[in-house]
C-alpha cells in the first residue's frame, strides 16, 4: 500500500506521508450524537502513515470486524516542521495545503475498547482508515476558521460543518500538538468531524466537498 500527497491540479509535494494526527470530538454536536462527553481540553490521536489511502479509484473497508463509520473531516497539510511552542505566524506559514477526508471507524470495536478504557488503535489505526483527497495549496484558504467541509453520501448531505464550529480552532489545536510532539513537513492533521457521522455499505457513492474550493467523487469497494 503506498500513497503520495499530491495537489488538486496534478503536481505532487515532494515529502514524504507522515503521520496523521487527529483530534476527536472536535465538534460539539459530534460528541452529543455519539453521547460522548465534550473534552476538556484537546483529545488527540495517531493514525500511521500507511493507513492513508487516495479517493481516486473509491477505497475498501474492512467486512469482518463489525460497523465501519464515516467521518468527514478537514485535513490540513503541514509543509514545514513545527515543535515546541510555535507563533501563529509559523503555524500559518507551515501550512501546505486543505483537503476533505475521511478519518474511518471500526465503530464496534471502538465501542469495546472504550468500555475496557483501552486505546483506540484497532479501531482507528487499521489499512485504510484515512481515505485523503488531493489536496488545494494553503493560501486557498486565508481564513482557516471559515473552511467548510461536506459529505454526500448516495445523493444525500450527511454532514455539512465548517471550521467556525470548531472547539479547538485549528491553529491553537496544531499549537497543542507541536507543544507536544513534533510535527514534520509530510505530516497530516485531521482536525475533526461535524455531526452526521453514520455506518458505510459496500457500493456507497460519495461526494467528499471543501465546497466552493474542491470536490471529489469516489465509491466504497
Amino acid at each position: 500500500m503506498s500513497y503520495q500527497h499530491q495537489y488538486l491540479d496534478g503536481t505532487h509535494i515532494h515529502f514524504p506521508v507522515g503521520k496523521v494526527v487527529c483530534i476527536g470530538r472536535n465538534y460539539a454536536e459530534h460528541a452529543k450524537e455519539l453521547n460522548n462527553p465534550v473534552p476538556t481540553e484537546p483529545l488527540l490521536f495517531i493514525k500511521p502513515g500507511s493507513c492513508v489511502v487516495p479517493t481516486e479509484g473509491g477505497f475498501k473497508i474492512p467486512t469482518d470486524r463489525g460497523s465501519v463509520h464515516y467521518e468527514a473531516e478537514i485535513a490540513v497539510l503541514l509543509g514545514k516542521s513545527l515543535s515546541t511552542r510555535p507563533t501563529e505566524e509559523e503555524v500559518l506559514d507551515a501550512i501546505s495545503g486543505f483537503a476533505p477526508a475521511l478519518d474511518l471507524t471500526l465503530r464496534d470495536v471502538q465501542s469495546k475498547l472504550k468500555e475496557k478504557g483501552l486505546p483506540w488503535e484497532l479501531a482507528k489505526a487499521f489499512d485504510g482508515a484515512c481515505v485523503l483527497a488531493p489536496f488545494v495549496v494553503g493560501s486557498t484558504f486565508p481564513d482557516v476558521t471559515d473552511i467548510p467541509i461536506r459529505l454526500t453520501i448516495n445523493g444525500e448531505v450527511r454532514q455539512d460543518g465548517n471550521s467556525n464550529l470548531m472547539l479547538n480552532p485549528i491553529v491553537p489545536m496544531i499549537q497543542y500538538m507541536a507543544a507536544n510532539f513534533s510535527l514534520l513537513a509530510g505530516d497530516v492533521i485531521l482536525t475533526g468531524t461535524p455531526a452526521g457521522v453514520g455506518a458505510l455499505n459496500p457500493g456507497d457513492e460519495l461526494v467528499l466537498e471543501l465546497p466552493g474550493a474542491s470536490r471529489f467523487e469516489t465509491v466504497v469497494s
